[in-house]
């Protein structure tokens, strides 16, 4: 959101990532409601982080993230949901609006270089998680999850492999 100014004071100055931050505050609001995991822990990073990202993606450009929140809820329930394509969902969003932030020259949004930054750390940070499916993603295997988990049997996953789920059940706690 870019400031505006009607008296000359604001022209050129801070832009504030509006969108993002009330994303944020959403996905943190249903993560501290849902109390899954520890606030402050890299868990419960990976979850906000995952969610800020959907609630984010799911808005067009022109209104703030979640302004709608009890009407978006069972559009995040589906793009969390086991199965749904997320990760590659979430690189089609982003690109788009690269696409149309270049389009439309008028400098770096500050809100999609947030959401940039945290699409990176979710890509980037492993976590240590519980071994559920083959390839350390059940939620988007092919395979239908085995009955017999080993709970003890860990692997280091993506961030948001582990984020996507618990921002899921978040959203069905909320």
């Amino acid at each position: 959101m870019r400031p505006e100014s009607s008296n000359g004071t604001s022209g050129g100055g801070l832009a504030v990532p509006m969108a993002w931050l009330c994303a944020e505050y959403i996905a943190d609001e249903m993560l501290r409601t849902g109390a899954l995991v520890e606030g402050g822990s890299l868990e419960y990073r990976a979850g906000r982080e995952t969610l800020a990202l959907t609630i984010y993606l799911c808005d067009s450009a022109e209104e703030l993230a979640g302004v709608r929140v009890v009407s978006r809820i069972d559009e995040w329930l589906s793009l969390t949901s086991y199965g749904h394509p997320w990760r590659e969902w979430v690189e089609e969003r982003l690109a788009a609006r690269r696409q149309r932030e270049s389009e439309l020259g008028d400098g770096a949004d500050p809100d999609l270089a947030l959401a940039l930054g945290a699409w990176s750390w979710l890509r980037q940070t492993e976590l240590l998680a519980a071994d559920l499916g083959e390839g350390g993603d059940p939620w988007h295997s092919p395979n239908p999850m085995d009955a017999a988990v080993d709970e003890y049997a860990q692997i280091w996953t993506p961030a948001w492999q582990l984020g996507l789920p618990l921002s899921h059940l978040a959203i069905h706690l909320f």
